[in-house]
């Protein structure tokens, strides 16, 4: 070789060695491959539409001690089918779960048929998901002739086993409505059946995805979102013990509760299957509609962001005659905030669903809960009763919306109410029912346990109690909403007998609740 030929090749070698770093960076990646299991904290669905539904994972390795997955990006495929062996597919596509997010994202699946079931898989790193089970709600203008849905709230971990979510996984449903108390914030308080993995919490954001984490790791809870799509809201414990809203984020006196607000709702949204903005610091507008044909329409409140402060428990001097505590009275006080307030009333005016489902985390009703029959008492704590014009604005359009139901969670107890328009009047007619559901855990088994099926002289509205843990299982109809009561003989052991304790039903056009 001539030394120009020479020359001419080295030059060529020179620049094919300087274009190799190059061409490798432009080379598509490697596959990820992971060497432990990412899907510890189960699937979920949520939201359903006549078209779309919510699919949920997070990507968690060592999921009690942050998620062990690292700051990179990690691509998920997803897949949609019409059979449980994943071989018809409906959809299917590509979503990055990022560590902004702990690596939990949201796939909102549009394009499906309306009320069907379908199966659904997560795959990452080479590895598969479990598969869950979802279904879509029925079209807009279709009239179904039956809805089943179950209705739970209040599944403090270290209170009890998720018996309940065994049996309710069990059942035969289109959806779950969890009606708050998803987590419990803090240490380990009560009564306590099994431990926290960690103890001595700091209101970090650290804490309240470990604790999410600690409680999507029981299997039960696992199975019961792998079953069935859920509609989710909130109560207090997402945050912290009977916590309201209303606070002014600019003030400095409240850095600590906006921080702990922050934190919270990135958290609640990271590990809900839910069809909502990402939280925008401490505000995460949650409350929404969701239509079953024009059989049933969920109207799903928020009655923790809005509120004013609660009342303190009231004196007897501080009562007015009908028994109010004078506090709850103040016509400026609110449970829902003005905006959410007015969504309600014009969306239970505007319905033209058969039954209207009011689904909240507090109760509604009127109670005396004083010792005697001689002594009324009502306090104001941490329900509707301590925001009386808030509840009558309510009532009064309640009373003018067809079949009218009121779902609500929080007392761990299971109540059966007639909704009065006026409950200060006992003649006042009757303008809806009260729903109310059990813990799924939470204060651990009854001690001594109880069921009440006869009005009491204090409380003539009350038309059943009872304090067994589980779960409401409902059935609407055309003609009648079914509310059955199941119960787990206890929650101190993972398998326990279930039954039903008791079976109310509701009537198309008529307001209150009758014993089946």
């Amino acid at each position: 070789m001539d030394r120009r030929a020479f020359i001419a090749a080295s030059a060529r070698i020179a620049a094919l060695t300087a274009l190799a770093p190059l061409a490798a960076c432009t080379q598509a990646p490697a596959p990820l491959r992971l060497d432990r299991d990412p899907f510890t904290l189960g699937v979920a669905s949520g939201d359903p539409l006549a078209d779309a539904v919510v699919l949920w994972t997070r990507l968690a390795v060592d999921p009690l001690n942050g998620g062990g997955m690292g700051p990179a990006p990690v691509d998920l495929d997803w897949t949609v089918a019409r059979d449980e062996a994943l071989t018809d597919v409906a959809r299917s596509g590509r979503v990055t779960a990022t560590a902004e997010l702990a690596h939990a994202v949201h796939v909102d699946v549009t394009g499906l048929d309306p009320d069907r079931g379908y199966w659904y898989r997560f795959r990452a790193g080479g590895i598969d998901s479990p598969i869950g089970r979802t279904r879509t709600a029925p079209a807009a203008g279709s009239s179904p002739q039956q809805l089943r849905f179950a209705v739970a709230s209040c599944q403090n971990y270290t209170q009890g086993f998720y018996t309940a979510h065994a049996a309710l996984a069990r059942e035969d449903l289109h959806a779950v409505l969890f009606l708050g108390d998803y987590i419990y914030e803090g240490n380990a308080r009560g009564d306590t059946v099994r431990g926290y993995a960690k103890s001595d919490w700091s209101f970090s954001q650290a804490d309240y995805r470990d604790r999410y984490a600690q409680y999507r790791s029981d299997k039960d809870l696992q199975a019961a979102h792998a079953a069935f799509p859920w509609i989710v809201t909130w109560d207090d414990h997402e945050v912290e013990n009977n916590y309201a809203g209303g606070i002014d984020v600019t003030d400095p006196r409240n850095k600590q509760a906006v921080f702990e607000r922050t934190v919270a709702y990135q958290a609640f949204y990271e590990h809900m299957p839910v069809r909502v903005p990402r939280p925008q610091g401490p505000a995460l507008k949650l409350y929404r509609s969701l239509s079953f044909g024009d059989l049933a329409t969920f109207h799903v409140l928020d009655t923790r962001q809005y509120r004013s402060p609660e009342v303190p428990l009231c004196a007897d001097k501080d009562e007015t005659a009908s028994g109010y505590c004078a506090a709850s009275l103040d016509p400026k006080r609110t449970m829902l905030g003005t905006e959410q307030r007015a969504w309600l009333v014009s969306g239970l005016a505007a319905s033209h669903a058969t039954w209207n489902l009011v689904a909240q985390s507090v109760r509604f009703a009127q109670q005396d809960s004083s010792p005697t029959p001689a002594v009324q008492h009502f306090d104001g704590v941490d329900n509707w009763m301590g925001y009386v014009a808030d509840r009558q604005v309510v009532l009064d359009q309640l009373a003018r919306t067809k079949n009218p139901v009121v779902l609500s969670g929080d007392s761990h107890v299971n109540f059966v109410y007639d909704l009065k328009r006026d409950f200060s009047d006992p003649r006042s007619p009757t303008v809806a029912t009260e729903i109310l559901g059990t813990a799924i855990s939470s204060d651990s088994d009854p001690t001594p346990p109880a069921t009440q099926f006869d009005p009491s002289a204090k409380n003539p509205q009350l038309r059943f109690f009872d304090n067994h843990k589980g779960y409401v299982r409902c059935t609407v109809e055309r003609t009648r909403l079914t509310a059955d009561f199941r119960a787990v003989s206890t929650v101190r052991s993972p398998t326990a007998i279930v039954s039903t304790t008791a079976t109310f039903v509701v009537d198309d056009g008529t307001p209150g609740a009758h014993r089946a």
